[in-house]
């Protein structure tokens, strides 16, 4: 048989976690000759995925995993979500046993031009574009990771010349000798705490995006954002800094109302299609890895005027009697809220609410000033409600996103924008955030 899996130092491979990426990789492994354990906590052995990979002759564990697990395991592949406090990897640590993600076979599956973005905010709409930008420039592309895509998949079945991955913390805690042509450090600021125990563990897991780059690599990074400054001076990789705030003529940067590369423009701020000064850093991250990877300004250009954002991230839904709809379901946080505000200068109505985790809304106030009005729902709609006190902003109180819908629709004026942009997690009512923002365009297109 080919091998599309040369020289991964490991034969007996232990799969913890199945969903999409564990079952990908089970498969993957088995078919390329490696002994394959899968195991999983919640899985059943009526899942259609647990039954075909039982049907191919991988061993499947189901229910509580036993450390007698360890005794034949060589090395543990997980799933990114699962915890490293999680008993059997704590026991897996005190034996030695390497403890990685899919991504460590990457490096043993393919040999063709990459970029991985990773960082806080904005990584999947980096992603789209830069895929998108060498796809018009005639590159054959495939974007994979953590935009939804599993990458050993992808990565296994690549006829493309170019690879495009989105990378979070958690893939790249256990992401081995990995390293891309380009990698790419939007911003940083603290999250995933309950994950990695601390700001500190969790800068660390993503300078993993850099770590093993040589100077024939670049890092393309945000210069205006100190905690990234800092974590990629010990980068052996060429750097490439670009700043909304600063002309950096040795990287990308905003002059007369224009993006440039170096001395080469880009294109008029004014041309581009997707809002938000923010987006201004994901579009000059993208250019310019999309430009070291070969695509052309007019392919770039053509991507920008046509553009109007990933779905769930300040999406564009639609304009009716003057009032513009957009959907903000991925902004599970009070940062993401705070940079969705600021992409707008006119008269906003904010529908916010969600899962209560604990923490207050204080963080909004110095970003409402122009917020007409605050319709509120779920397990934090009281905690919001008193946001909207403090700011005295007329606030409507519900049960139901639908309802809080139509309440702002029904206020709203011509010039306004209906934002939905939940700072909340969307778990006390919706399996996910991707489900609560189509529930929200639902509502709007039956207005």
């Amino acid at each position: 048989m080919v091998h599309h899996i040369k020289g991964f130092p490991y034969q007996h491979i232990l799969i913890l976690g199945l969903a999409k990426t564990g079952t990908a990789v089970s498969r993957i492994l088995h078919a390329e000759g490696f002994h394959v354990v899968a195991s999983d906590l919640n899985a059943k052995v009526t899942d259609p995925e647990v039954k075909a990979l039982i049907d191919l002759g991988v061993t499947v564990q189901l229910g509580e995993p036993s450390e007698s697990l360890l005794d034949t395991c060589e090395v543990i592949i997980k799933n990114p979500g699962i915890p490293y406090t999680n008993p059997l990897l704590e026991a897996a640590g005190k034996r030695g046993i390497p403890i990685l993600t899919e991504i460590a076979l990457l490096p043993y599956m393919i040999d063709v031009p990459t970029v991985a973005i990773t960082g806080s905010n904005g990584k999947t709409t980096t992603t789209t574009l830069t895929e998108q930008m060498l796809a018009r420039s005639n590159q054959k592309v495939r974007a994979a990771g953590n935009i939804g895509h599993v990458a050993t998949e992808v990565s296994y079945e690549l006829e493309e010349d170019r690879l495009v991955l989105e990378l979070s913390s958690f893939q790249l805690m256990g992401s081995g000798t990995f390293k891309p042509k380009v990698s790419v450090l939007l911003n940083l600021f603290a999250a995933h705490l309950d994950y990695h125990g601390d700001f500190d563990a969790y800068k660390q897991a993503k300078a993993n995006i850099f770590a093993h780059q040589q100077a024939d690599d670049y890092l393309v990074y945000n210069a205006d954002n100190a905690e990234v400054v800092k974590l990629v001076q010990t980068a052996k990789a060429t750097k490439i800094p670009f700043s909304r705030k600063e002309i950096l003529t040795d990287g990308g940067y905003i002059r007369d109302g224009a993006l440039f590369f170096k001395q080469q423009k880009i294109i008029d701020i004014s041309d581009i299609k997707l809002v938000g000064a923010h987006n201004l850093e994901n579009i000059l991250a993208s250019s310019i890895s999309a430009l070291l990877l070969g695509a052309t300004i007019e392919g770039i250009k053509d991507v920008l005027t046509t553009f109007t954002g990933v779905k769930h991230r300040l999406q564009f839904v639609k304009e009716q009697d003057g009032v513009r709809f957009y959907n903000d379901s991925k902004a599970t946080n009070i940062l993401a809220t705070v940079t969705a505000l600021q992409a707008f200068n006119v008269p906003v109505r904010l529908i916010a609410g969600g899962l209560d985790r604990g923490n207050g809304f204080d963080e909004l106030l110095p970003h409402l000033d122009h917020v007409v009005g605050l319709y509120v729902y779920g397990e934090t709609k009281d905690k919001l409600h008193e946001v909207g006190i403090k700011q005295n902003i007329p606030t409507v109180v519900g049960e139901t996103l639908e309802e809080m819908t139509k309440r702002a629709a029904a206020d709203a004026k011509a010039g306004d924008v209906v934002l939905l942009s939940p700072a909340c997690a969307s778990w006390d009512q919706f399996k996910n955030f991707e489900i609560r923002g189509d529930i929200f365009i639902d509502t709007v297109h039956t207005l």
